[in-house]
């Protein structure tokens, strides 16, 4: 038996003296050597990792000199920098370079009807789905951007709320907003409800397929009358029974001979029971000067030969005016409004001599002022 099989062995006793004091100097450096190792320092231990490296099948130990390659963890991709490490002779590893990011999923579509609510599209983020008011959600609520950089859900989508067909109120109709099929309408669905006449509506006029499956409250149908129409001062009814009229029936106006209409040629009974607002007869204009040229329907005539010595409501002419400081004359307009034509206040009208003898000097006939 060999020293070295005696040190771990004990069994000294049947060896000389001499030989005794070797084998227990060998068996205290044995024993010395569990506690302390040969070659302390030249290995290395498991390598640094940060929070997105994978640790799995890395040993304890590693010795000096040899390299392992580092990876991510999966959801997560190298970005920039080396795998590689070495074990140097100083027990550490050489500082990894590697750098891993997050891996992207592609952007959600916009969804139809509804919301999509989320801060990213990186690994673990979350999309939350809601459909509008109106609109019932088929699908999943939530959405993860999974580790292969895909979504752990597809898009939902949004059904509109379904709704029956309008009620038709009594004595109207309904006219719908576009065509539809069998006896379902959907959520936004409209409808214009109208009365035959003489009846009229009493509520809204539009209807609509509302969040909760039902439409919007069906408006009545009322009968409405007016009463005999009136008549019309310088005007008459060109045709009407004088009678009451129901909702709708309309009645036509005419002016008196000179006079002018102003407003509408027919009147209509109201909803409310009464009539639109009555046209104006609006009266004719004499021209307030007795001497002097005036220029009316793109003619320039002396005013006694404006004959009848009127003119319409509405219509313009014009009289001369003089500039004394550059001696020349020019037209100032004025206008008929319902009887009363307004003369200007630099119009000055000339003496019977001036107007008989000197008439080539009236502003009229003077140089126009440029």
């Amino acid at each position: 038996m060999s020293v070295l099989t005696r040190c771990f062995t004990g069994k000294l006793s049947a060896v000389p003296h001499t030989e005794m004091l070797r084998s227990l100097l060998l068996l205290l450096l044995c024993q010395l050597s569990t506690y302390m190792p040969a070659d302390a320092g030249a290995v290395c231990g498991r390598p640094p990792l940060t929070n997105d490296m994978d640790p799995a099948g890395f040993q304890r130990v590693y010795e000096v000199g040899q390299e392992i390659f580092l990876s991510c963890k999966p959801g997560y991709t190298p970005s920039k920098g080396s795998r590689r490490v070495v074990c140097t002779a100083s027990g550490k590893w050489t500082n990894p370079t590697l750098k891993c990011e997050p891996k992207s999923c592609s952007v959600p579509e916009r969804l139809q009807h509804g919301d999509v609510e989320l801060t990213d599209i990186t690994f673990r983020s979350i999309i939350n789905y809601t459909c509008h008011d109106g609109y019932v959600q088929h699908g999943a609520n939530t959405s993860e951007c999974l580790a292969d950089g895909t979504w752990s859900e597809p898009p939902p989508f949004c059904e509109p709320v379904t709704c029956g067909l309008p009620e038709i109120p009594k004595h109207g109709k309904i006219i719908y907003s576009k065509p539809f099929q069998s006896n379902t309408t959907v959520f936004g669905d409209s409808v214009t409800y109208e009365c035959m006449p003489p009846f009229a509506l009493l509520g809204n006029a539009r209807g609509s397929c509302t969040a909760s499956g039902n439409w919007t409250e069906t408006p009545e149908c009322h009968l409405v009358t007016c009463p005999v129409p009136p008549s019309l001062e310088n005007g008459f009814i060109s045709f009407s029974i004088m009678k009451e009229h129901g909702y709708k029936e309309r009645v036509k106006y005419g002016c008196n001979i000179d006079y002018v209409l102003d407003g509408p040629t027919e009147i209509e009974c109201e909803k409310t029971g009464k009539w639109s607002p009555l046209p104006i007869c609006k009266a004719p204009c004499r021209i307030g000067i007795h001497r002097g040229r005036i220029f009316y329907d793109r003619r320039k005539i002396w005013i006694e030969d404006l004959k009848p010595n009127k003119i319409l409501h509405g219509e313009r002419l014009a009289v001369y005016c003089k500039n004394a400081e550059k001696n020349c004359g020019y037209p100032v307009p004025m206008q008929c409004i319902d009887g009363t034509a307004a003369i200007p206040e630099c119009y000055e009208e000339p003496s019977a001599i001036q107007y008989n003898l000197h008439h080539k000097k009236l502003p009229s006939e003077i140089k126009m002022c440029t």
